[in-house]
């Protein structure tokens, strides 16, 4: 018989295809914004075209961060995102995490090359990050002299804790030789032993952020003996140097708040701790006070003269058990033993000589039971309670019961 399948059966399996086909969970289509829609939800619906076909896209409003500028038809974009089906209508879309211009598509495309290569060679591999010290002395600062990013590092890592050494190196974070300032920089820092360096800027452009996106800053960075920590732009700004950084921070000012321990907070702690430390350490020694305890009362009972004394009254315990069941088991004997008296005496044939009964018995001493084992002129002896009678057999004569029976057989 035929297999035969619903239209949800048919969609979810096709949709299953698209979620496992790798290039179709992350890839990067260029094309013509046509039909675009910003629904009241936040969702932006739209088409993608060139001169050969059309695709049709949505960009959810959670995805929306990925977004920097305004939608319109007939811009030409470069979208990241995923293809799959939507089983409703059993249509492939793309669904969009990132939309960018196409002015910038060639920046992104060199981005995501040097990214494949250097993952490839494992410099992103998480065995190779060094973890942040909790607790730094001197921090190091790679940024430039002037700006927001520096203002608020140094403002948060003040705010939090008066005691850090800050040092900046004060670097060309874009355009010309920005690259090579950022790799002396880290350098520089390095030979100082500060504990931590914060290698970043403030928010801007691709083209601005690009110099944290060449590989000799990135090879610097993961060459760097000390932990660097990678502060660039916004939230929303992913570089080369937050992948090949030991952490990446979303801003500056997160950075400066990863990097130095706020010192209020260490020392309520450290308070904290030394509290418990005395709890747990007067809890220990009433633990040990009361075992201390418990062991010399097991002491004074494992003693010998406990011990001894224990065994007499032991002994005196099983001497009173044993009389008493001694006492019990004469008891049941002697009742046992009148009862076998009584019995012997019920059984005894001279109780019954006693009652006025004989025992007749031949010469030979056999017991004469019947006149058929006698005849006249034998001799018997009768026993009584008080001798024996010699007797001789004159006659018999059958029981006046046996006269009866015979007469009625006549």
């Amino acid at each position: 018989m035929r297999s035969v399948y619903t239209v949800r059966q048919v969609n979810a399996y096709i949709k299953n295809m698209f979620t496992q086909d790798f290039m179709l969970n992350r890839i990067y289509v260029r094309g013509e914004v046509s039909n675009c829609k910003y629904h009241t939800s936040g969702h932006i619906y739209f088409s993608l075209k060139d001169e050969s076909g059309t695709i049709a896209c949505v960009m959810f409003a959670g995805s929306r961060s990925g977004l920097s500028f305004r939608m319109q038809s007939g811009q030409t974009v470069i979208v990241l995102g995923s293809v799959s089906v939507y089983e409703r209508d059993g249509k492939y879309q793309l669904y969009a995490k990132e939309i960018l211009l196409d002015g910038a598509g060639l920046l992104y495309e060199r981005f995501e090359a040097l990214k494949r290569e250097l993952e490839e060679m494992g410099m992103f591999a998480p065995e190779y990050k060094q973890p942040i010290p909790a607790y730094v002395r001197r921090v190091g600062i790679v940024t430039a002299p002037t700006g927001a990013a520096v203002r608020d590092i140094i403002n948060i890592a003040r705010r939090r804790n008066p005691y850090v050494q800050l040092i900046l190196y004060p670097a060309l974070v874009q355009g010309e030789g920005a690259v090579s300032s950022i790799i002396r920089g880290i350098r520089m820092l390095e030979g100082q032993q500060v504990d931590v360096i914060i290698a970043g800027r403030g928010g801007g452009s691709i083209e601005d952020l690009w110099a944290f996106n060449e590989e000799a800053v990135a090879r610097a960075i993961f060459d760097c003996s000390v932990p660097v920590v990678s502060a660039v732009g916004h939230e929303t700004d992913t570089l080369i140097s937050d992948f090949v950084a030991d952490l990446r921070a979303p801003t500056p000012s997160a950075a400066a708040e990863l990097a130095v321990y706020e010192y209020a907070a260490a020392e309520a702690r450290k308070k904290e701790y030394e509290l418990q430390l005395k709890r747990l350490m007067a809890q220990k020694l009433r633990e040990q006070r009361q075992r201390l305890e418990q062991l010399s009362v097991r002491l004074r009972y494992a003693h010998p003269r406990q011990k001894l004394n224990d065994r007499r009254q032991y002994a005196a315990d099983l001497e009173t058990r044993l009389r008493g069941q001694m006492e019990r088991r004469l008891e049941t004997c002697r009742h046992k033993l009148a009862i076998y008296i009584e019995k012997m005496n019920g059984l005894s044939p001279l109780k019954k000589l006693n009652q006025g009964y004989s025992y007749v018995a031949d010469r030979t001493g056999g017991a004469v039971r019947s006149i058929a084992q006698v005849k006249p002129g034998d001799e018997l002896l009768i026993y009584v309670s008080d001798g024996i009678v010699d007797a001789q057999v004159e006659g018999t004569s059958p029981s006046l019961t046996d006269r009866e029976a015979g007469g009625s057989i006549r």
